[in-house]
């Protein structure tokens, strides 16, 4: 058997020139990972999330017309659901006769007040005469010009007036406590008319249904002549202007994670072409089993140790978000640059703004100028008082 030296050689070689390059490459694998890889941690458990505005019902009817389906962009007070306003209309109208009625039973209440006020002074008159009757009567019984009979009946008199006297005394004070200290317009029983005619406003006001929030329409169960209870979810609107972006990250990727770190994100909706630049903006409380239903019980049985993920939420750029569209719900790439630590374990905000408050939930002009015209239009404008006795 013949050896071939020179094939033997040229293996040799071969399999030191593969083993110079395995050496080169984990050297250079090496320092790219002290330089720079080691500063970066990436997970591919990340997804979009946003809020969700469920839109519900504040008041009972039937559902007339409907202004947006599923997918569909709507604006901020955009009108998404009618409902018929009949019955609501009708318990206005019933609001607004209540509180011209009371503001009419108020003034009646000033009114008697005066009345009984003079009903006073008139009787009380009337007790002084019976006083001086009964005086004179008992000085002409001492010289017998009169009977006993006549004086008892003069005394009866005079008892008789000073109780009249006090029962007017006592209506007064009745009529007092209702309105002394108030005008018409600013009696308890007129304010509280008021407010039901508020209140009933705002029950007509509330079969207009408008979009709290600028988004896209989704999870539309409502339909046309429908009648729904309120407090019943209609649909939902997601603002995808306002997303964020929640990665599970390893407990041990989270070391030196701090609020205020860059981020880069990719998603496969857009094949990897589009990166979007994002910041860390807090860590979740716990992992998800320590908020599941049914969390683990690792004091009882036998205990394995697994790995758990804390979300960590990123917030993304408006404008690239703007300009390349994301879904909730959606799988994304997140890389966080973790070489600044300067930032804060915990958040201390969040959000840079509040979330933008329903349309129209403040007072309305139009239905404070109706409740002035009505107390008005009765008699209110002129603030009567009650008169002290004196």
């Amino acid at each position: 058997m013949t050896y071939d030296v020179n094939s033997s050689n040229f293996r040799r070689r071969g399999l030191t020139g593969i083993g110079v390059l395995v050496a080169i490459g984990i050297f250079a694998y090496g320092a790219y990972w002290l330089a720079y890889s080691r500063y970066f941690e990436s997970t591919d458990d990340a997804y979009v999330a946003g809020d969700i505005v469920e839109i519900t019902s504040e008041q009972a009817g039937t559902v007339v017309s409907l202004h947006a389906d599923n997918t569909q962009a709507v604006k901020r007070g955009q009108p998404l659901v009618e409902l018929d306003p009949s019955s609501v209309a009708i318990a206005e109208q019933s609001a607004e006769a209540d509180l011209a009625r009371t503001v009419r039973q108020v003034r009646a209440q000033f009114a008697k007040a005066d009345a009984l006020t003079a009903e006073i002074r008139q009787r009380e008159v009337a007790v002084r005469q019976a006083e001086a009757d009964l005086k004179r009567r008992a000085s002409l019984a001492k010289d017998g010009a009169i009977s006993g009979e006549e004086l008892a009946h003069a005394r009866d008199t005079v008892a008789s007036m000073e109780a009249a006297l006090a029962s007017t005394r006592e209506q007064l004070n009745a009529t007092r406590a209702a309105v002394e200290g108030t005008t018409v317009a600013t009696n308890p029983e007129v304010l509280a008319a008021a407010a039901n005619v508020r209140n009933a406003s705002l029950g007509v006001r509330r079969t207009h249904i408008s979009s709290p929030v600028e988004g896209l329409v989704a999870r539309r169960t409502v339909q046309v002549g429908q009648h729904i209870a309120a407090g019943e979810a209609l649909m939902a609107v997601v603002p995808l202007g306002d997303v964020w972006v929640d990665a599970n990250f390893k407990e041990v990727q989270l070391q030196r994670m701090r609020v205020g770190q860059p981020v880069e994100i990719r998603s496969d909706i857009y094949g990897g072409s589009v990166t979007y630049h994002g910041r860390v903006v807090g860590v979740s409380a716990g992992s998800g089993n320590a908020f599941a239903l049914l969390p683990p019980q690792n004091a009882s049985g036998n205990w394995i140790k697994i790995v758990q993920r804390l979300p960590v939420r990123i917030a993304l750029d408006p404008e690239e978000v703007k300009a390349h569209p994301l879904r909730v719900g959606l799988s994304l790439d997140a890389t966080v640059d973790v070489r600044d630590t300067s930032g804060p374990l915990i958040a201390s905000e969040v959000r840079t703004g509040p979330m933008p408050t329903r349309p129209g939930d403040g007072g309305d002009p139009a239905v404070e100028k109706l409740i002035d015209r009505i107390v008005a239009d009765n008699g209110g404008a002129t603030s009567l008082a009650a008169e002290t006795p004196r």
